[in-house]
């Protein structure tokens, strides 16, 4: 049990060490022998630490010549990615690119949640619409982000699909940090309850088409508005 936390513990500081620039794409990670001499482990110790960063994608080992480590788009562990986008580095790629995935995931979401939210799913939803509207009165940021997240979270479950809630539950934190920081801005929370409000309707007409264009239309706005008034970037 100690030998494993030791192995978890110098696993994470080099992941660390990535996530800070120490040590960028494609360069070398310390040899055996330097690490053994840092963290006061065996060799054993050391070469476990290096496997759990090559089995995350992480870093890949090339035998004779050493460990490398690798670009962020051939890491395969959602906790070390969340942990690099988190930090600030590869900041503006990865908000966009968690757009992206959102606006893959929630508009089919929303497309069967048309026929299968329930009574009490679709009143959840109305309120939390309400909530974003009285928080956008008085410029309640923490408020309409709360009730926006919520709004989504409606969605994901009502939509049947076990699959979506768990995929989305890493991205929780990621996603309440992004959105804090694009609520900021008031416009950006029109825009955002103007679309909340296209998707309640067609949640309400139980239009599996006109919700999935609904909530598409969203990401599409989210995206734009990232772009012009956050990240500032054509």
């Amino acid at each position: 049990m100690v030998r494993q936390s030791l192995v978890g513990m110098i696993s994470d500081n080099l992941l660390t060490r990535i996530i800070e620039g120490e040590f960028a794409p494609g360069d070398t990670l310390p040899g055996e022998q330097e690490l053994v001499v840092r963290h006061d482990v065996s060799r054993m110790t050391v070469r476990e630490a290096v496997k759990t960063l090559e089995a995350m994608g992480v870093a890949r080992i090339e035998r004779g010549r050493g460990t490398f480590v690798n670009p962020l788009n051939r890491w395969t562990s959602m906790e070390a990615v969340l942990r690099a986008t988190s930090n600030g580095q590869n900041d503006v790629a990865a908000s966009l690119q968690l757009i992206e995935l959102r606006r893959m995931l929630e508009a089919g979401a929303a497309e069967l949640a048309a026929t299968r939210i329930s009574a009490e799913e679709l009143t959840a939803a109305r309120e939390h619409l309400a909530a974003m509207k009285s928080s956008h009165a008085t410029n309640d940021v923490g408020s309409f982000v709360e009730a926006d997240l919520a709004f989504h979270d409606v969605i994901l479950h009502a939509s049947g699909n076990i699959f979506l809630a768990v995929l989305f539950e890493p991205l929780s934190r990621i996603l309440a940090e992004r959105r804090t920081q694009t609520s900021r801005v008031v416009q950006i929370q029109a825009n955002a309850i103007e679309a909340h409000a296209a998707i309640v309707e067609a949640l309400e007409a139980g239009d599996p088409e006109h919700a999935r264009l609904a909530m598409d239309n969203h990401m599409i706005q989210t995206l734009n508005d990232l772009r012009a008034y956050v990240l500032q970037v054509q």
